[in-house]
């Protein structure tokens, strides 16, 4: 398990963007600059209270070439085993994803990352009451995984990977993460370039925000993640 870098959200208020905090060596500390953060994260049937400790997430790699696990949860059953002991030890929630995005990973088709992930979810959800987030860009695993019982939709390429995502998150009531990447998990870390690394993922993340919140997913729905590592 490892904590998670979700942070909920809601809008800033004028003169309080991520180029005027980043600009201002005397500036409060952050929770003081998110005076509108959002205290609850909605999900579909889950709401989930934020800022009294942080949320851990456990996060389950069906994949043979996760880059933390090295594929030790690829079959079935072990997943489901692993996935049930982390809610046990205390998970908030389980991230599961069928398609490794470590550096150099290559895609898998949608059929092979439902064949992956959806056994799992349906074995496990009557078995726990954490909710279950569905690490993926395709829509049509999303679209399955929620009907299988998930709550959230974690996209690493926020939203942008499938156009048809967003109809996805908007028709479920699904929970959104919605993550910062330069590139693909293919080529990332090839020449990731930045010239205010924090000012830059802010922005990024402030604009997804506010074009998902545009297409009618309300803020309190939205978590965005810097993707620290990608």
């Amino acid at each position: 398990m490892r904590s998670k870098d979700w942070d909920a959200c809601e809008g800033l208020p004028p003169g309080q963007g991520p180029s005027a905090r980043a600009s201002d060596p005397g500036s409060p500390p952050w929770q003081a600059r998110f005076p509108h953060r959002s205290k609850v994260w909605q999900l579909r049937t889950h709401a989930l209270t934020l800022g009294k400790r942080p949320l851990v997430v456990g996060i389950l790699n069906c994949t043979p070439d996760s880059f933390s696990d090295g594929g030790r949860f690829f079959e079935p059953k072990a997943a489901i085993e692993q996935a049930l002991k982390m809610a046990a030890d205390g998970a908030d929630i389980l991230d599961i994803g069928g398609e490794s995005t470590r550096p150099s990973s290559e895609v898998v088709t949608a059929d092979e990352e439902l064949m992956r992930v959806i056994p799992v979810i349906e074995t496990i959800r009557p078995h726990v009451l954490v909710p279950i987030s569905i690490d993926t860009s395709k829509a049509r695993v999303a679209r399955e995984a929620i009907a299988a019982g998930a709550e959230i939709i974690n996209d690493v390429t926020g939203l942008t990977g499938d156009l048809a995502m967003l109809e996805v998150a908007c028709s479920s009531q699904a929970g959104v993460c919605v993550m910062h990447m330069q590139g693909t998990p293919r080529t990332m870390q090839e020449n990731p370039t930045y010239d205010h690394v924090v000012v830059e993922i802010l922005d990024w993340l402030h604009a997804r925000r506010d074009a998902l919140v545009s297409a009618g997913i309300a803020r309190e729905r939205i978590a965005l993640d810097p993707g620290i590592g990608f």
